[in-house]
């Protein structure tokens, strides 16, 4: 039997990818979950897994292609296929039953960024109780985890409610299009763009950033050029930075913290703290987490985001801290999940993992979403200063500079003391600069004495 296997949802918000690699070629004779090639989103690199067994008989997309959601990537020629199977896979194969289905979206002080509720088929939503365990099968619970899918969510077909693989597919092709609506300024975007220019996203080619930027001269009169597309996280950064400096406001307070204790206490337990804790350092951004927590908590139109559409300002009751990494792909950000319920060990260990994980191309999407504020250090590379953009639709971001020995000032004498330059980027609709600073204030103080530091971090 032949069946097709489309590009699934790859998270929220994401409509496309770019094949970086295919693992298979036409004739290859692949079993489920053999690895069919890597894909790069705007969010991050993602192995896509085979949902059938079978002989590939036709590969319908080539490397360095930029494909959409739910376009075919291969054929495959299977034997002795279930018929029971069947039905699932025609959800997956057909876009159609995807538009009946419906959605919810809820969103709790516990659960920041919920994947819709994929529809029971006669246009009712699924209810599951989310203290009561799914049964699924570990490689079930492999691919949900992939395509960052809550299996709470999902509409189990198997023997009593069991979830199979063909209902985590189907759930993925049911979710694109509440994912879709759920970021209405980029599709509002695109859907100006295609009506303008077509849709050139198909067959690898990309549509316009902008509809209202301005020609540019013809730079060849000058000398030689060289064209490159702006792809994947590139692009995406492009789309999201020009959306932050547009409709965000910005503002930027500086202010300056002495971190000479706190330097000499990271230095004197580093070597012991890396061994308790699975090589993770102690370091500054580990520490101003747990700072900035403590600011949040007190100054919470910082961890707020303002909905446009109904003039309401959204104060999130939990804290979920971005952490800018920077990498050979663009700047992304993972999220630091529910960071004032962990300890500092806690913080330290997650900061080397999904450091790693970014860099390598291997963070999973559901630690890229959910971020409520964000802090960027480009202490490592060296700066005095500088003025972070706001990551949309967020409140406000805190940069960190390269703590560096000055003079300094103590009880009237001078002495030598480890200066940290910051820089709050706020929204000034959201916040005024008196509030700004006292919310720096707050992390100065916290960062220049351990003592405080530890009674409220």
């Amino acid at each position: 039997m032949a069946v097709e296997f489309k590009l699934p949802d790859l998270g929220e918000g994401i409509h496309e990818a770019e094949i970086i690699s295919l693992k298979v070629k036409e004739g290859d004779y692949v079993k489920e979950d053999d690895i069919l090639m890597e894909v790069e989103t705007d969010k991050a690199m993602v192995e896509i897994p085979s949902p059938y067994e079978g002989t590939v008989s036709k590969v319908h997309i080539e490397e360095g292609q930029t494909v959409t959601v739910g376009s075919v990537m291969f054929s495959f020629e299977q034997k002795g296929a279930k018929t029971a199977a069947k039905p699932a896979e025609k959800q997956v194969e057909a876009a159609a039953p995807a538009a009946t289905r419906t959605a919810t979206r809820t969103q709790t002080n516990a659960e920041t960024h919920a994947r819709p509720a994929a529809g029971n088929g006669n246009g009712q939503t699924a209810v599951h109780d989310r203290n009561r365990p799914v049964p699924a099968a570990p490689s079930v619970r492999r691919l949900a985890r992939e395509l960052s899918i809550d299996l709470h969510n999902v509409n189990g077909s198997g023997k009593g409610g069991r979830v199979l693989k063909e209902d985590v597919r189907a759930f993925a092709t049911g979710a694109l299009e509440s994912s879709m609506s759920a970021s209405h300024f980029q599709i509002e975007e695109q859907v100006s763009l295609k009506s303008k220019y077509g849709d050139s996203t198909a067959g690898g080619e990309l549509a316009p950033l902008s509809s209202q930027a301005p020609e540019l001269p013809d730079f060849t009169k000058f000398g030689a050029v060289e064209r490159v597309p702006l792809r994947s996280i590139r692009r995406k950064i492009a789309n999201n930075m020009m959306q932050s400096w547009t409709r965000i406001p910005h503002v930027t307070h500086f202010d300056e913290a002495d971190v000479t204790a706190l330097t000499y206490l990271i230095e004197e337990h580093d070597e012991r703290f890396r061994q308790q804790n699975s090589g993770a350092r102690l370091t500054i951004t580990s520490l101003a987490v747990k700072a900035v927590v403590s600011a949040l908590k007190k100054y919470p139109q910082f961890n707020a985001s303002l909905d446009e559409r109904t003039g309401e300002i959204i104060f999130k009751k939990y804290f979920n801290i971005g952490i800018a990494v920077a990498t050979e792909r663009g700047l992304i950000v993972p999220v630091i999940h529910n960071a004032d319920q962990k300890s500092l060990p806690e913080i330290a260990m997650e900061l080397k993992d999904i450091a790693e994980k970014t860099r390598s191309g291997k963070i999973e999407l559901d630690r890229l979403q959910g971020g409520t504020f964000t802090i960027t250090n480009i202490g490592a590379i060296g700066g005095t200063s500088m003025v972070p953009m706001i990551n949309y639709p967020e409140a406000a971001i805190l940069g960190m500079a390269r703590a560096a020995e000055k003079p300094v000032v103590i009880e009237d004498e001078i002495d030598i003391g480890v200066i940290l330059p910051l820089a709050l980027s706020f929204d000034h609709r959201l916040a005024d600069g008196a509030e700004a600073a006292y919310f720096v204030q707050h992390i100065v103080r916290l960062l220049s004495d351990p003592f405080h530091f530890v009674l409220e971090a």
